[in-house]
């Protein structure tokens, strides 16, 4: 699902439900990290590092310990940029060599509604007129969702270049579906704070991909060097 959403220099692995990833067990330094979490934060944080760990193999990379750094960004080892993400019966990762991509960011979420009141704390007012248009022209989409999981791709990407929080505000997205498909399409996510500088460019949008299929939404930004 997140592998259609992202270029193919980009490595994808996926776990969906009870499916045991290769590498489910974890670093000691990853163990003292969630000692003292839950079973589901536990499992949750060890299926996402065994995507991570399978996506690095795959770009002949051996596998490490990934851990959470400022905000939780994960670590990644030298040369690589990636991004991670996990819901309820799912969880992803996604990696590329520095030298194809200046940052990604993936996101997946539960294909439901937001819980009420979350929608005025995540979306602009224009967003929110949008989203009532795309209902209207396409109800078996929960559009609210598809917007926060674009926002927190957004927001994955957004960091490792620039360090530093990007508010659900201060990005304003703008969502299309793909001629003829019921279940995938684009945004464009015009930045509303001067962005980050990628090589000699300043960055003043992201575009990303979408899609939702077997109960869940996904979403994914690359951010190209040129």
């Amino acid at each position: 699902m997140i592998e259609e959403l992202l270029p193919a220099s980009v490595a994808t692995v996926e776990a969906y439900g009870d499916e045991e990833p290769a590498h489910t067990v974890l670093y000691p330094e990853e163990e003292a990290v969630v000692a003292k979490a839950v079973f589901k934060r536990r499992r949750e944080f060890a299926v996402v590092r065994s995507c991570a760990r399978s996506a690095m193999e795959k770009l002949g990379v051996p596998a490490q310990p990934i851990l959470p750094g400022e905000r939780g960004a994960p670590g990644w080892p030298a040369g690589l940029i990636g991004s991670m993400t996990h819901c309820e019966g799912y969880g992803a990762a996604a990696l590329a060599r520095a030298t194809e991509l200046a940052s990604l960011g993936i996101d997946a979420e539960p294909h439901q509604p937001l819980p009420e009141g979350v929608l005025p704390a995540v979306a602009l007012p224009a967003e929110v007129d949008r989203l009532r248009r795309l209902a209207d022209d396409r109800p078996g989409i929960h559009w609210d969702r598809l917007l926060f999981s674009a926002k927190e791709s957004v927001y994955k990407a957004w960091f490792p270049l620039t360090a530093k929080w990007l508010d659900f505000t201060e990005a304003d997205l703008d969502f299309f579906a793909d001629a003829g498909e019921q279940h995938s399409g684009g945004f464009r996510a015009r930045l509303l704070v001067p962005g980050p500088l990628v090589g000699d460019r300043t960055v003043d949008r992201f575009e990303g991909r979408w899609t939702f299929r077997r109960g869940l939404v996904a979403t994914a930004v690359s951010v190209p060097h040129t």
